[in-house]
């Protein structure tokens, strides 16, 4: 079946895909997860990868939907009928629905520190606001009554369906993000001691790269483009033919690399500046931004602004991935969608509360070292999203025929059988050849196998 709708225009598509692209990904875990893996060098190899898997991967996924215009499990069903291929769009929608589970948690803290502001209650002077954080999340009632919130604003606007809802909101707020980011930054960038962060975070120190950093980097690109786990087959699904792949593939990596690169510089000159730590953690964001802002006249009416945007961010994100749910379930019958955007909704809630209690109730109770929410975060990012991309680079070119990729990809696009050769070659033996080496070293085998010669 067909999905009955579609985006209404290019530029909807575009700040939608890169509204859940960008989110948590680029504003939230890339700076921490950059804070704890050595700064320069870890940012260079996420935009490495962002460039060399991410982009011929985001292609990948848009011939998969945009060719068929159908989820992600019904668009593999589709190209590869009677086999299990499909199982590549089911592995996507659990991922989808484990990463929204604790994703939906960090989102809680956003609404809970919205909530703050609009009462002047987060920016005190003299404040110690790695305590207020801890405080905050260490709350069992409070983080899961967030939680639910932020889950329930998210249900709200998929509900509400592709253009009035999900491309509604991001036509109109995506931009604002970033004029925010911009006075952030020129507010960073003139602390003392500023330039300190924007050397831990632009000069590469490889000294600091560990096989660890390098599987992370790789799972950070991942994540912030939102690929591996379908969820740009069943977006691109609702783009017009008449529409090129290629330009809004560019356009969602080069916004996603331009956040990325935004956020890095308004974070790490004020932690610097500060006397933070870099390897503060999952927390940095909430305690680096009350800190930044509480150094500017009207600081907390900037804060929540940006909170307001902060939050939007991560819903964008959000609603990619309970779409790509919701839409496996109805299957284009968008009398289903209110329904089951609601049922699917409360499941992630459910079982969403661990995670969120990872700091409280669950504090002590640890996976291999990792909390809850850790343990979640890096299944989904390290294990789950690079074993999606693997599948999926094998499924594109041996499943899709040469001359089908070619018309998909070239289609109202002035590049030529340079450009598609060379995104095929990538796609078919760069791709899985990089994750495979990346995934044996991290699991010790690549060194035995050295050993041996």
């Amino acid at each position: 079946m067909q999905t009955s709708e579609q985006w209404s225009s290019k530029i909807g598509f575009i700040l939608a895909a890169a509204g859940s692209a960008i989110g948590v990904g680029a504003i939230w875990k890339l700076p921490y997860v950059t804070g704890i893996s050595g700064g320069g060098a870890f940012f260079l190899l996420f935009i490495l990868f962002s460039l060399i898997i991410g982009f011929p991967l985001l292609l990948a996924e848009f011939v998969i939907g945009r060719s068929t215009q159908k989820e992600a499990i019904s668009a593999y069903r589709t190209l590869a009928p009677n086999t299990n291929w499909h199982w590549i769009g089911k592995l996507g929608v659990f991922t989808c629905f484990l990463l929204l589970s604790f994703y939906s948690v960090i989102g809680g803290w956003i609404v809970i520190y919205f909530a703050k502001g609009l009462f002047g209650g987060i920016i005190h002077e003299g404040a110690d606001y790695v305590a207020v954080f801890n405080t905050t999340i260490s709350n069992p009632l409070l983080v899961i009554a967030a939680q639910l919130g932020f889950l329930v604003l998210t249900v709200v606007v998929v509900a509400r369906g592709i253009q009035n809802g999900i491309e509604k909101a991001s036509k109109i707020l995506m931009p604002a993000l970033f004029a925010l980011f911009i006075v952030l930054i020129v507010r960073s960038l003139t602390l003392e001691n500023a330039m300190e962060g924007v050397k831990f975070f632009l000069a590469p120190d490889f000294s600091n790269i560990t096989s660890q950093s390098i599987l992370f980097a790789m799972g950070q690109a991942f994540f912030s483009l939102s690929v591996g786990v379908s969820v740009m087959v069943t977006y691109s699904s609702y783009l017009s033919k008449k529409e090129s792949l290629i330009q809004p593939a560019i356009s969602i990596v080069s916004m996603n690399l331009l956040i990325a690169l935004l956020a890095g510089l308004a974070i790490f000159p004020a932690v610097f500046s500060l006397g933070l730590e870099p390897a503060e953690g999952p927390g940095l964001l909430f305690v680096v931004l009350p800190a930044v802002f509480d150094q500017i006249i009207f600081g907390e009416a900037f804060l929540l602004g940006f909170l307001a945007l902060f939050l939007f961010a991560t819903l964008t994100s959000a609603f990619s991935m309970l779409e790509i749910i919701v839409a496996s379930i109805v299957k284009g019958n968008e009398a289903k969608r209110t329904k089951y955007a609601f049922i699917v909704g409360a499941f992630i809630f459910a079982v969403g509360i661990p995670s969120a209690l990872s700091y409280s109730v669950f504090a002590d109770l640890l996976i291999f070292s990792k909390s809850l929410f850790d343990s979640a975060d890096y299944l989904v990012s390290n294990i789950l999203m690079p074993l999606g991309v693997l599948l999926i680079s094998i499924f594109v070119p041996l499943k899709i025929k040469k001359s089908a990729l070619r018309e998909e990809i070239l289609r109202h696009s002035r590049l030529g059988s340079i450009a598609f050769n060379t995104w095929f070659f990538i796609m078919k033996y760069v791709i899985p050849l990089v994750i495979i080496i990346v995934f044996l070293d991290i699991t010790g085998i690549l060194d035995r196998i050295i050993a041996l010669f």
